[in-house]
């Protein structure tokens, strides 16, 4: 069965639920683990991320083979 066939299915038995704890449990479910990666990182991770984009923003930059010449 490919995923295509795989998320009818899932619709399908969705449809068929008439139990409205069901759905919210259904819906939590969901929620929960389509977490975005961001809310999962430390502040620590967040500010490394955010002083690299803002460098970048800045033209602060080098060549990925510079950068691999650096670190070989």
């Amino acid at each position: 069965m490919n995923i295509e066939t795989s998320k009818i299915e899932l619709v399908k038995m969705i449809l068929n639920i008439n139990n409205p704890e069901s759905i919210e449990e259904l819906k939590n479910f969901l929620s929960a683990k389509s977490n975005d990666f961001w809310d999962d990182l430390t502040l620590s991770e967040k500010n490394e991320i955010q002083k690299g984009i803002s460098e970048l923003d800045r033209g602060e930059r080098i060549l990925y083979t510079d950068f691999l010449k650096k670190i070989s």
